[in-house]
């Protein structure tokens, strides 16, 4: 199962700019249905609600990820101007 890896605050504060992203995307919507920025709005604020009361981020998680499979190898990594 996956582990929350945001904050409660950082959750507070998502789900707050996800409800603010759905309300403006569907009023945006009512009135003109046919342009797509805010259908990707209201995408975007339904993923921050989610990653808010879930308390995962999938970014946070790929950016964690990374930094504990970077290994530095000496022998393997050679700079550009060895002085």
């Amino acid at each position: 199962m996956l582990k929350p890896n945001i904050g409660t605050l950082n959750a507070l504060i998502r789900i707050t700019a996800g409800f603010t992203l759905l309300g403006w995307g569907t009023a945006a919507l009512v009135k003109h249905s046919r342009r797509n920025y805010p259908l990707f709005s209201v995408m975007m604020g339904a993923l921050k609600v989610a990653e808010g009361i879930t308390r995962f981020c999938p970014v946070v998680y790929l950016y964690e990820e990374r930094q504990t499979d970077d290994t530095f190898d000496e022998d393997v990594y050679s700079p550009v101007n060895p002085s």
